[in-house]
């Protein structure tokens, strides 16, 4: 299926995809990079999955229930209609999904095909009943057990069952995991109580925030989407719950994006602290804190969810991968790139839980200065930039602008903050570096700054300068540089990271507009004063959202589809912070973060 006709599940620690038709064909148990039980997203059913619907039917629809994370697809057929409440328990001590079946009305002869491939879809499991109703999976280290009230039957290693629901009946299928060696789970008396427990969860966490505005519903879901890709035991987020959903459909730019990325991290943090999430931004930056403890020069690009620092790429050469799109990889080898600009998401993070009251440890300030000092010496280095590329390393404009507000958020750290550290040193530095950038990152024949140093290339990554205060957005040469984006970059309304065929990165194929790229065009705009043309934008990102508010990485105009890893974080904070930046009640992040000084407070955000 597209992408577009899948929803999330999740429980704060792992996820799954279902699809319209009732089938989960993507989940990793017990954590987001889990090796996957069911894969059939990147190969077959054979690759495991979970299907469970009306033998026929005439129409579908689904919505989350209002304010949650649990998915009711409602088919009609000709001899009625059936509801499948679908969700992840987020609060339970053994990892559990649920799947009732409820009769709407009439009598709806119904079907489900389970297909449990351990690994990644590569190993068969040990099938055996239970004598209470279900059936058990085990393969090396994993249990699957999966307890319903219907019969089932094995065929072709494959678990089966006939059912028929009628009119206000319910019929509850349960699946848990435990480690193969652990004992068997408590089973859960009542699914129901739990399903209703999980509504109240869901519901009390997105009565929190504080957006009041006509984008209330795109905000909420983006919200709860970025809530279920947060891992709950150290307050890590992952880019998104997938691997290898190719950027080029049939091609070969298939990457896991099931870490947690550096660079994510200060437009999170505004996110979760302007919509009235400190719990979740101070686990955030407390994840980010961990993580990079040690030697400067070994800082990741990007981690695991508990920080782990070795993610070795492999593939999968058995799975045929999304339409086609091989390989299919496991891991990231990004993950140990020199890309300097992640310094400056560091600085300015802390820089922001400053700001905000979250930041008041001087242990901190150590692993900062620390940070500073190897900028100091490295951002005169070639690195591989925003985009990971892996091609040559080259003197990517951003990357230079962003090691200049690593370097500029330790000023003011000592100046408004009263921290130590080497003030002048720092002030000629941090000098040295814009008048650098101004001038070998700006192309005055082009009227815009530039990919990297020398080059004619764009790259929407330069729409950010405006958005850490690089320059005002009302210099010429910030608007010169919007404009060329616009002209150059800007397919159909929406923005490309770069042209594939202009920019060295080492891979074949092409790619879609990138949408939180599109959303920092909005930003700019709207610092400009050019309020209703990014309003303008902000609702076309909006209009491509699936049917149940879910945005992927990248968006191919060509063929009006979503591509990339799904549902994206990056995209869902980017839409976030637009819509507090078109909102007329709040400063937004853009004009928070842009700020040469400390931020104003924006009313019910606390900062």
């Amino acid at each position: 299926m597209r992408l577009e006709d899948y929803a999330l599940l999740g429980n704060c620690q792992s996820a799954a995809l279902v699809s319209s038709d009732g089938s989960i064909d993507w989940l990793c148990f017990p954590r987001f990079d889990s090796p996957a039980c069911f894969a059939a997203l990147l190969g077959d059913a054979d690759n495991g999955r979970w299907m469970l619907r009306p033998r026929e039917y005439l129409m579908v629809s689904r919505k989350y229930r209002q304010g949650t994370l649990i998915l009711e697809t409602e088919f009609r057929t000709a001899q009625g209609a059936v509801r499948i409440i679908d969700c992840m328990l987020p609060d339970v001590e053994v990892p559990t999904l649920i799947r009732m079946v409820e009769g709407i009305e009439g009598k709806v002869r119904m079907m489900m095909e389970l297909v449990i491939r351990f690994d990644y879809g590569s190993i068969i499991p040990w099938v055996t009943r239970n004598p209470f109703g279900g059936v058990k999976a085990v393969a090396g280290p994993d249990t699957v057990r999966l307890r319903t009230t219907v019969p089932l039957t094995g065929q072709n290693l494959k678990t089966y069952a006939d059912f028929e629901v009628s009119e206000a009946e319910r019929i509850p299928f349960v699946m848990t995991w435990t480690p193969s060696h652990a004992a068997t789970p408590s089973e859960i008396e009542n699914p129901d109580e739990a399903i209703t427990h999980c509504t109240s969860w869901w519901q009390e966490w997105i009565s929190r925030c504080s957006y009041e505005g006509r984008y209330e519903d795109a905000v909420h879901r983006s919200l709860i989407t970025l809530k279920a890709l947060t891992y709950n035991r150290t307050g890590g987020m992952v880019a998104a719950p997938t691997t290898s959903l190719p950027e080029d459909l049939g091609g070969v730019r298939n990457w896991d994006y099931r870490y947690c990325w550096l660079r994510d991290s200060t437009f999170t943090l505004y996110s979760l602290l302007i919509a009235g999430y400190r719990e979740e931004a101070r686990g955030w930056k407390e994840w980010l804190l961990r993580a990079v403890a040690g030697t400067p020069s070994q800082v990741n690009v990007m981690y695991g969810l508990r920080g782990e620092r070795r993610l070795t790429e492999f593939e999968l050469p058995w799975l045929k991968g999304y339409e086609g799109s091989r390989p299919v990889r496991v891991g990231n080898g990004a993950h140990n790139q020199l890309q300097l600009d992640v310094f400056g998401e560091l600085l300015d993070s802390f820089h922001v839980g400053r700001l905000t009251g979250l930041d008041t440890d001087k242990a901190s300030w150590r692993v900062e200065s620390k940070l500073v000092e190897f900028v100091e010496e490295a951002w005169k280095r070639p690195d591989s930039g925003i985009w990971e590329v892996r091609g040559p390393e080259q003197h990517f404009t951003h990357s230079k602008v962003m090691a200049w507000v690593a370097v500029d958020r330790a000023v003011k750290a000592v100046e408004q903050f009263g921290y130590e550290g080497p003030l002048e040193r720092w002030k000629k530095v941090a000098a040295e570096m814009h008048a650098e950038i101004c001038e070998k990152g700006f192309d005055a024949e082009l009227g815009s700054f530039v990919q990297a140093y020398g080059s004619k290339t764009l790259d929407a990554s330069l729409l950010l300068m405006a958005l850490v205060g690089f320059l005002p957005a009302d210099d010429a040469r910030i608007k010169g540089t919007v404009n060329a984006i616009q002209k150059r970059l800007t397919r159909n309304g929406f923005v490309l990271r770069y042209s594939t065929s202009e920019t060295a990165d080492g891979l074949t194929g092409d790619e879609g507009a990138f949408i939180a790229c599109t959303l920092w065009l909005a930003d700019n705009l709207i610092l400009q004063g050019r309020v209703e043309k990014a309003g303008e934008i902000f609702e076309r990102v909006c209009s491509i959202r699936n049917d149940v508010g879910l945005l992927a990485e990248e968006y191919n105009t060509g063929l009006d589809r979503m591509v990339g890893n799904f549902p994206q974080a990056f995209s869902h904070v980017a839409l976030i912070n637009t819509a507090f930046n078109l909102a007329k009640t709040a400063v937004g992040p853009a004009e928070q973060r842009g700020s040469r000084e400390a931020a104003p407070a924006a009313s019910g955000s606390e900062l």
